[in-house]
């Protein structure tokens, strides 16, 4: 039978393991699981979801305190869209936290970034743009355009010397979504150097229905594209996501046709992950019947997560003049929205609760909003539980070659450290 190991990720001349671990956010997927995909040869993200926060946290900048200090008198408004973000400190950002994981990149890897169009940052273009560019300034090795369309954000870095050199690769989740993008893009004669395909089973934002995802599968979809790449002479590596638990779930998709495979609810216990540990036994703990898509993201997106995640039903205020990532172009986030009918329909309450929306930055921050893959109820049997009730943490490594070597759905135990 064969292993991940017999395959391999080809990007014009170069190889690479074909595993990529998908870039989590906010620092979840964290510059040193990032590092470790590189060392072993694969392909590793980041996120850059709030990268001012993350800066603020690994590099003692200031960047949200500032941020704070000069929205301060705004808090208590229920209009938003004052609420600007500097871009040249947004570009700091960026630079310093790509840019310093750049800096201690070994092996033969790769690391890329993940950028999101849902972080409108009450400049949805402008935004964006400054991320884009800013990456690519920083010497990322690619840039993955997730949870949207992307119909002009080739355009807004197509004046970077380093566009056509930089890997760029969008996340789609049908045959339809990626003609779109091609054909808005078609004028800048690039193509993307990768496609993702991301199933249903996916962790965190989902690029289907709330109530018509499970009528989906990722071996179909990845067929379609497979089939569409054919038809069309398109010579670009596809990479199949969302419910890939073993090393041969993977070698079923590469056998298909796929190019790789991206992986991530099994790095979320590992010692690299940027989740705090008591999270982690909380997704080690859960059961099937814990696990749920729901439609609280502002986003407009359905989202799986834990049912116990304390983000659902908090009434908490608004964040945004401290973080605001997913203000809109006119100042307006779908949480405010929720949040000011419950404070106007029970004035004299202390503690209200929003059910229908979370306030996803200031909860991702705090890591209280614990989105997960399908199958993060099998996590309790990758690893050893300890006489205290609590599992032991993995390493990024074990994980890593783990799917790179197992055979027939095996998965290997860690060594036990008790």
């Amino acid at each position: 039978m064969k292993r991940v190991d017999d395959f391999r990720l080809r990007f014009g001349n170069e190889e690479y393991v074909p595993i990529m671990i998908g870039g989590m956010g906010v620092d979840i997927s964290t510059s040193e699981l990032a590092l470790e995909a590189a060392r072993l040869g694969g392909i590793g993200h980041i996120s850059d979801a709030m990268v001012e926060d993350v800066s603020d946290r690994k590099f003692d900048t200031s960047f949200v305190k500032d941020k704070t200090k000069l929205y301060k008198h705004n808090i208590n408004n229920m209009d938003k869209s004052m609420v600007q973000f500097d871009l040249e400190r947004l570009a700091q950002a960026q630079r310093l936290h790509l840019g310093r994981t750049m800096e201690q990149k070994k092996g033969p890897g790769l690391i890329f970034v993940n950028c999101m169009e849902k972080l409108t940052m009450n400049g949805p273009r402008e935004t964006l743009r400054t991320r884009l560019n800013a990456a690519l300034d920083a010497g990322i090795d690619g840039i993955t355009l997730s949870a949207g369309l992307h119909f002009g954000s080739f355009a807004l870095m197509a004046d970077h010397p380093r566009f056509r050199e930089a890997k760029l690769g969008i996340i789609v989740s049908s045959v339809r979504a990626l003609q779109i993008f091609l054909r808005k893009n078609a004028k800048l004669n690039r193509l993307p150097d990768y496609v993702i395909v991301e199933g249903p089973l996916a962790g965190g934002h989902l690029g289907f229905g709330l109530e018509d995802w499970k009528d989906y599968d990722l071996m179909t979809i990845t067929q379609e594209l497979l089939a569409y790449f054919k038809e069309e002479q398109l010579d670009i590596p596809l990479i199949a996501a969302g419910g890939i638990f073993t090393g041969s779930d993977a070698v079923k998709f590469l056998e298909a046709g796929a190019a790789g495979v991206q992986v991530a609810t099994r790095f979320t216990v590992t010692k690299e992950c940027g989740l705090p540990d008591k999270v982690k036994q909380e997704y080690f703990k859960a059961s099937e019947d814990d696990i749920i898509v729901n439609g609280v993201s502002p986003t407009g997106y359905p989202m799986r997560m834990l049912k116990n995640t304390p983000a659902i039903g908090a009434g908490i205020r608004p964040g945004c003049e401290s973080y605001g990532y997913l203000l809109d172009a006119t100042g307006n986030c779908a949480y405010i929205n929720s949040y000011n009918r419950e404070v106007l329909a029970h004035p004299d309450s202390k503690n209200i609760s929003v059910m229908d929306k979370t306030c996803l930055c200031t909860h991702m921050r705090n890591f209280n909003c614990w989105t997960c893959g399908h199958y993060t109820y099998k996590l309790k049997d990758t690893s050893f539980k300890k006489p205290d009730g609590e599992y032991q943490l993995l390493s990024a490594e074990h994980v890593f070659k783990d799917y790179q070597f197992s055979t027939d759905d095996h998965i290997a135990m860690p060594e036990k450290e008790f």
